[in-house]
């Protein structure tokens, strides 16, 4: 069953190419209920979810069980105070829960923040204080529960830790609340343009930003799931992504079950291809979606071993795609993968699409927004230059698919920073060639994408200047085939040290020991001296023309 018909109008040229998409939806749309409790109602026993994880446990959940499911927990999070308008952090890795707590907290207005499991105890500490979170949903495994609880009993807003299939002192049993629960539920009043979801994402210039995008975020990712995935009703789609990053809102739940897909979840910690390849095969899917650096490690297993005969389309985001293994992915599977474009503050703007393709190329500009490559004074630049991404009004109105805002310490500054001129400024670079379709070239203010993930070096900044014997350091991002790019820290020692082995093991040991693995630093040098600007500042664009 396909709803997505529903929330959109479309338009399509001679060749079958998507060339208008307009979200259509009414002003209290709400996804848990006008989606999720619809489908339940249309196609009750269609599936939703296909979940097993390495220990080969599998459980099916069907769009009527994620209906009743997640009335239940929306009673359970009400009778334990959360309404409409509270935050609510959400640590599920890739855990079934996530596909009915998600929706709960939909229906009751509240606004959930999906985040990481990877994440130390004062990363916790600085979401809860710049988001003012009031309870967390966070996954039996691990340290998670270890840290909320230590964050809690500091001077914050977090009151109530829910934590599945687990007793554990001090936090709420969240399995055995939700099996007692009710599966009635009135429905709350919410609006369209109310906020939704936020996102945290890493910057450049200081901590990472709190993204938020209010309900109709998940009507946009219709054009991500049936245009750029390619998912089919009656499909299975698997994407790569932990539930705590906002790649997980484009492939594992959305635009997927709006378009009568169900989602594939494999639930690993250490991620292993062949065992990958293997759950590919066993369950048939037929779209997959995941970073680059999957497909470098899919190209070197020769993946036409396996019987991957119900796999229909790939695609790839989050860096850009070597073409030797676009090449070689061809070559064993016959089967194209489209790049595509997109932030945590907005739906994919650049992608191939249908008979628009060109591989090593971003692709061209998806209907939904007027993109446009800009120099410094915001002038359009030729084909062939490098300019700055940036999305345009159309009709004087604000692009439907954008972020509401940034929340916390300086988000009205950070707002204004990418919201002028009245256009939207992404801070990633390209060309355009003479057929109109768009080449990555970098970060104007160099976040770090390595494996997939978004990281910025101020962040990994702050922890190398704990190391007592570092005066200055500066991390940047360098070229690795099997990462996109591997972090590099440079230093300069207070004593003067220099180019010392041990010391810089050493340091680099007591960084990664103090920070989530995907934020390791690969390599570590000590330098005598940086180069600088007049005015003081690190040079980091001769560190890596140096590196």
């Amino acid at each position: 069953m396909q709803l997505y018909k529903n929330f959109c109008r479309e338009e399509f040229d001679k060749d079958g190419n998507l060339t208008v998409f307009e979200p259509v939806y009414e002003g209290n749309y709400n996804f848990g209920y006008d989606v999720v409790d619809k489908m339940a109602e249309l196609a009750p026993d269609d599936t939703a979810v296909v979940w097993t994880n390495p220990e080969h446990e599998e459980k099916r959940f069907t769009f009527a069980d994620i209906s009743r499911l997640s009335n239940r927990a929306a009673n359970v999070f009400k009778k334990y105070g959360i309404k409409k308008g509270d935050k609510v952090l959400v640590i599920l890795k890739r855990n079934y829960e996530y596909w009915y707590v998600a929706p709960a907290l939909h229906k009751l207005g509240a606004i959930i923040i999906p985040a990481t499991h990877l994440l130390t105890q004062s990363d916790i500490n600085y979401r809860v204080q710049t988001a003012d979170i009031k309870a967390a949903v966070c996954t039996p495994d691990g340290t998670t529960v270890d840290d909320l609880l230590a964050v809690r009993s500091q001077t914050n807003t977090l009151e109530t830790i829910f934590v599945p299939r687990s007793r554990i002192f001090g936090t709420v049993d969240f399995t055995a609340e939700v099996e007692r629960a009710s599966d009635k539920l009135e429905r709350v009043d919410t609006r369209a343009e109310e906020p939704m979801i936020i996102y945290f994402t890493s910057g450049t210039t200081g901590y990472p930003k709190a993204v938020e995008h209010n309900h109709t975020y998940s009507i946009g990712h219709i054009l991500t799931a049936k245009h750029w995935q390619c998912v089919k009703e009656g499909g299975l789609h698997l994407t790569v992504s932990e539930t705590g990053w906002a790649k997980a809102s484009w492939g594992k739940i959305y635009g997927q079950w709006l378009c009568g897909c169900a989602v594939m979840v494999y639930d690993f910690d250490n991620f292993s291809p062949s065992k990958l390849l293997k759950i590919i095969e066993k369950y048939g899917v037929t779209s997959f979606c995941a970073p680059p650096t999957v497909f470098r490690y899919f190209a070197k297993k020769n993946i036409n071993k396996y019987n991957l005969s119900a796999l229909e389309h790939f695609s790839t985001a989050g860096e850009a795609l070597n073409i030797e293994v676009y090449d070689k992915i061809y070559e064993q599977t016959g089967i194209r993968i489209n790049e595509g474009f997109g932030q945590t503050e907005v739906l994919p703007i650049i992608a191939n699409m249908g008979t628009v393709h060109k591989a090593g190329s971003m692709g061209k500009p998806t209907p939904l927004f007027d993109v446009r490559l800009v120099d410094g004074d915001d002038r359009e630049v030729r084909p062939g230059e490098t300019g700055e991404i940036a999305i345009f009004p159309r009709d004087g109105k604000k692009p439907f698919g954008v972020f509401m805002a940034y929340y916390g310490t300086n988000a009205e500054e950070m707002y204004k920073k990418v919201w002028r001129n009245g256009i939207y400024h992404t801070g990633d670079t390209a060309y355009m060639d003479e057929e109109g379709f768009f080449w990555y070239v970098g970060r104007v203010d160099d976040v770090i994408k390595t494996r997939g993930f978004r990281v910025g070096p101020f962040e990994i900044e702050n922890v190398v200047m704990q190391y007592p014997k570092v005066l200055e350091c500066a991390v940047i991002g360098v070229p690795d085939k099997d990462r996109g790019q591997a972090i590099k820290a440079i230093v300069k020692m207070v004593d003067g040290t220099h180019h010392d082995r041990d010391t810089e093991n050493e340091i680099r040991s007591f960084c990664n020991r103090r920070m989530a693995s995907y934020k390791a630093i690969q390599y570590l040098e000590i330098v005598d001296e940086f180069p600088k600007t007049i005015s003081g500042k690190i040079r980091r664009v001769e560190l890596k023309q140096n590196t």
